[in-house]
C-alpha cells in the first residue's frame, strides 16, 4: 500500500509537470482540436518528462544499490566517479569533438564517460569494496579534469552547463530512446540482486557464513549501480542528490528488504526528479539546483544520525 500511495503521488506529480508551461497546455490537449496545443505537449512536454521519470529512477535505484553493496548509509552515486565521469566524457564531448549540437553523440560520449569513472574507482578501490572513501578522491579528480577542459574552450561554459548542474531543459524523444532501456536492464538486474544485497548490508562475514561469494557479487551490484547512473547522466546531467534523498524515502515507507526497498527508490527517484523539474520551471532553476538544494539538507540529517561517513 505504501508503494502505491508514492505511485499516486508520482501520477499527480505527472500531471502537475506537464501542465507546466506559459500555453497553459495540459495532457487533455492531447485529445484536443487545438493542434498547436498537442504539439507543445507532445514534442516538447511529454519527452521532457518521460526523460525525468526514467532518469530519476535510474538514479534511485543506483543509490539503494551503492548503500547496501558499501553499506553507508551516505553512499550515492556522486562519489562513485560514474557521475563525474559521465559530465567529463559529455565535457569532452563538446570542447575537444565539437559534439555540443549531436544529442545522441553526447549522450554515447557520457555513457562512456561514466562507465570508466566507475572501472577506475573499482581499481583504486580494490577488493576492499571502499568505495565511499576513495570515491570522493576519484571523483574530485574527474572533476578538475573536467573544469581544466572548460578552461580550454570557456566560449563553450554555457553549452556544457546542463551537464554540470543537471537539467531536463531541450529533452526530446531523441534523450529518451537510449535511457529506456538502461533503466529496464538495470531494474531487473537489481531486483535479480535483491537478495544478495540483504546479505551483502549486514556485513562481509555474515555473507561468507551463509556461503556468499562476496567480490564477484559486490561487483554486479556496483557494476548494475555505474550502468545505471551512467544512463540517467547521460541524459540529465548531474542531478545532485537524488541517489541520496530515494533509497531514504523509500526505506522510511518500506523498509530495508531490498525486494521492496529497490523498486520504492526507483519510484522516489522519479519522483524527486519530476518535482523538482517542475518547481524549477516555475522559479526559473535547473532541477539540479533544487535537488542539489533539497539534498544538502537531508545529507546533514543523514550525517548526523549516522555518525558520519565510514
Amino acid at each position: 500500500m505504501r508503494i502505491g500511495g508514492l505511485g499516486a503521488l508520482l501520477v499527480v506529480a505527472c500531471f502537475a509537470h506537464i501542465s507546466v508551461g506559459s500555453t497553459g497546455a495540459g495532457l487533455l490537449a492531447l485529445f484536443g482540436d487545438d493542434a498547436g496545443a498537442r504539439m507543445v505537449v507532445w514534442e516538447l512536454r511529454a519527452p521532457r518528462l518521460l526523460v525525468g521519470l526514467c532518469a530519476g529512477a535510474c538514479l534511485g535505484l543506483a543509490g539503494a544499490i551503492l548503500q547496501a553493496a558499501v553499506r553507508n548509509r551516505l553512499a550515492s552515486p556522486e562519489i562513485t566517479g560514474v557521475g563525474s565521469g559521465a559530465v567529463l566524457g559529455a565535457v569532452a564531448a563538446s570542447t575537444v569533438g565539437g559534439l555540443a549540437a549531436q544529442p545522441a553523440a553526447m549522450a554515447g560520449a557520457a555513457m562512456v564517460g561514466g562507465l570508466v569513472g566507475g572501472g577506475l574507482l573499482w581499481v583504486v578501490a580494490g577488493r576492499s569494496g571502499d568505495v565511499a572513501v576513495r570515491g570522493v578522491v576519484v571523483s574530485a579528480v574527474l572533476v578538475g579534469a573536467t573544469l581544466l577542459l572548460l578552461t580550454a574552450k570557456p566560449q563553450l561554459a554555457g553549452a556544457v552547463s546542463r551537464w554540470l548542474l543537471g537539467s531536463l531543459a531541450g529533452r526530446t524523444w531523441e534523450h529518451l530512446a537510449p535511457l529506456w532501456p538502461v533503466l529496464v536492464v538495470a531494474l531487473v538486474v537489481a531486483c535479480g540482486l535483491a537478495g544478495v544485497m540483504d546479505v551483502l548490508a549486514v556485513d562481509d562475514d555474515h555473507a561468507h557464513a551463509v556461503g556468499l561469494a562476496v567480490v564477484p557479487w559486490r561487483t554486479a551490484a556496483l557494476v548494475t549501480a555505474a550502468l545505471a547512473t551512467a544512463g540517467a547522466v547521460a541524459a540529465v546531467g548531474a542531478t545532485a542528490f537524488v541517489g541520496l534523498l530515494a533509497p531514504h524515502a523509500a526505506r522510511a515507507l518500506v523498509g530495508p528488504p531490498h525486494r521492496r526497498l529497490l523498486p520504492a527508490s526507483a519510484l522516489a527517484g522519479a519522483l524527486s526528479v519530476v518535482a523538482a523539474d517542475a518547481l524549477g520551471q516555475v522559479v526559473g532553476v535547473p532541477a539540479g539546483a533544487v535537488t542539489a538544494l533539497l539534498g544538502a539538507g537531508v545529507l546533514v540529517v543523514v550525517a548526523r544520525r549516522t555518525g558520519g561517513f565510514g
